[in-house]
């Protein structure tokens, strides 16, 4: 079952998907009415409320079927896709194959990018394995125009009723989700034949032919398919209009190409926007350059060269000679532009394959590091905005947020020996400012878990972004028992005159540790998601009892006398205990999100 988030009303299905198709019919049907005044005259003038209607519905079925697709993708191999994409990037070659089959996956060089952004903010990459994949990337979305110049328009129906019913009938969740790649499938090649047919009036009208041919200007027709990708965020949205177009004659392989190029420019400039604004680190920021820096190259290379393109394009492409005049060219250039697509991103890559260490150098000179803010007391260094695009590495930059809220705390937990043995109150007050980094840390990790929330998950997923949230906040109240309750226990014995005994002193030093080894091993099972660490906590329950009960006894026997001093150390020592084993409920807490719920349900 698909998480309680609806998949309508999700981010970013619903929010970003709405906007965008909102901002790209706005702007057709303004271009369009434009056109309708500029030919006002004319006799044969087409039906334009009709064209429009046509042109903006096909499309926001198009952006539709895309995103469904994507997201399908996502939630059925997203997870898998993420594990192969951080391990196989060994070399450059390897990380440029592995971008393309990936993207090649999910539909989608943008959401891989994302990825790659994520990957580099949580530690798992570094930004010299991470140029090979983007240059990958580029090769895999490709696959999509590839697909898109199949004319499957007359089929679309099946695959959207077909998916539908999975989405909507099944019980297992992989069927939903193979249900959604369907169903957004058929909604992608159903708007094209609504754009298609709409435009089918404009083969006649000539003001509207102009403007065409003034794409076939290399540098317009670039601008256009960067403008037009910007808007809606997606490459393949702006090939597969050129090639709906082209399948109504209507769009010669000179300005198809220009568009394929622009649509390469307007993929990288807003995936480096939204990497830029939401990454935390430089490297992710840099990526995000790399990005843009290979593929304006690319572009500007081939600028001069798109005749080249279209010799290439032609000759690699299946032709049709008995048919003539538009017939032919809606029957060929379609094809021809996919390939020339594909062509152009994967000979870029081959070139620039070898200088993956000169991009990453760039990237580092334009990126500098930035100093430290005055002022803040701690920010995340792992919580990057850009890795939403895949909540299984979401989660996995939360695991190491926590880490490092683990580590906080136990430097806290270690320092309270030393300030107890010394009863130093400048350590202890330290101590208890250090919990001020914690909570900061603990309401960033849930606000992020929240941003994953907001997101697709799968019924996995929605049971780990829960467990996590309660992993923060039984991290925090442990921070908490250290800062609040042993500090006071601190202050408390700096007061007493009177000290425990060489056996009680080694007796509360040993559970003492035992606590810390426990603490340590939970917060090793949440950072690396370490079962073997998990039930390292959960088998240290006999030996917390036994050595808790064993001081406990020993205290109850020795309690003796009216000697004031005595008793208030008596009370102290037992309220250590106390708040040690207090400790270990909550690492054991801690330790059980590690855990399948078959061992995490056992007490």
């Amino acid at each position: 079952m698909i998480s309680s988030q609806p998949v309508y009303g999700s981010y970013p299905f619903a929010r970003s998907f709405l906007i965008r198709t909102c901002i790209a019919v706005s702007l057709l049907g303004i271009g369009l009415f434009a056109l309708a005044g500029e030919g006002q005259a004319a006799a044969d003038s087409p039906d334009w409320l009709q064209l429009t209607l046509g042109l903006s519905g096909g499309l926001a079925l198009f952006l539709g079927g895309l995103q469904l697709l994507s997201e399908g993708m996502k939630m059925a191999a997203g997870e898998a896709m993420t594990t192969v994409l951080a391990k196989l990037t060994t070399n450059r070659f390897m990380g440029a194959a592995t971008g393309a089959f990936v993207t090649g996956i999910l539909n989608s060089s943008t959401v891989t990018t994302l990825l790659v952004v994520g990957f580099i903010s949580g530690g798992m990459m570094t930004l010299a394995q991470s140029v090979g994949v983007i240059m990958g990337a580029n090769i895999g979305s490709t696959v999509t125009a590839q697909l898109l110049a199949f004319n499957l328009s007359a089929y679309s129906l099946g695959p959207v009723a077909i998916g539908f019913f999975m989405m909507f009938t099944a019980k297992r969740e992989k069927v939903k989700h193979y249900g959604m790649m369907i169903m957004g499938i058929g909604l992608v090649f159903y708007g094209m034949g609504l754009m298609s047919g709409a435009m089918t009036p404009l083969r006649a009208y000539e003001p509207f032919l102009d403007i065409l041919k003034g794409l076939e200007n290399p540098a317009a027709g670039i601008l256009a398919g960067a403008a037009f990708t910007a808007i809606v965020q997606s490459s393949a949205a702006t090939v597969g209009i050129a090639i709906a177009m082209a399948s109504e004659g209507l769009l010669g392989l000179p300005a198809g190409i220009a568009l394929a190029l622009g649509a390469n420019i307007g993929t990288a400039v807003t995936t480096a926007l939204m990497g830029i604004l939401s990454a935390k680190s430089e490297e992710a920021v840099r990526a995000s350059v790399v990005h843009v820096a290979f593929n304006v190259l690319g572009v500007l290379l081939w600028l001069p060269l798109i005749w080249l393109l279209v010799d290439i394009a032609v000759s690699i492409s299946p032709s049709s000679p008995e048919l003539q005049g538009s017939a032919r060219a809606a029957s060929e250039v379609p094809r021809q532009i996919a390939n020339a697509n594909t062509f152009f991103n994967v000979i870029n890559t081959l070139l620039f394959i070898g200088f993956t260490g000169w991009f990453a150098r760039m990237a580092e000179w334009l990126v500098k590091d930035r100093p430290p803010k005055e002022g803040v007391i701690i920010e995340p260094e792992f919580l990057d905005d850009a890795a939403l695009a895949a909540p299984s590495v979401a989660m996995q930059n939360v695991r190491l947020e926590l880490g490092r809220v683990g580590d906080i705390t136990l430097r806290m937990l270690h320092d309270i020996k030393p300030a107890f043995q010394e009863r130093d109150v400048k350590q202890l007050a330290d101590i208890a400012r250090r919990d001020d980094e914690v909570d900061i840390l603990e309401a960033e990790i849930l606000s992020y878990l929240g941003k994953v929330r907001q997101g697709l998950l799968t019924e996995k997923e929605s049971h780990e972004q829960q467990a996590l949230m309660m992993a923060t906040d039984n991290l925090e109240n442990l921070a908490d028992v250290i800062e609040t309750d042993l500090v006071a226990l601190g202050y408390k014995a700096v007061e007493l005159s009177t000290r425990s005994s060489e056996e009680t002193r080694e007796l509360l030093v040993a559970f003492y540790t035992t606590i810390v080894e426990s603490v340590e091993a939970a917060v090793k099972a949440i950072r690396d998601n370490d079962q073997r660490a998990a039930e390292t906590v959960l088998m240290m329950k006999d030996s917390v009892r036994v050595q808790s009960e064993s001081l406990l006894a020993r205290k109850a026997q020795h309690l003796t006398g009216d000697n004031q001093d005595y008793l208030a150390l008596v009370r102290l020592e037992m309220s250590f205990v106390d708040q040690m084993r207090r400790m270990y409920t909550l690492s054991k807490r801690i330790a059980k999100v590690a855990l399948p719920p078959v061992l995490a349900n056992q007490d």
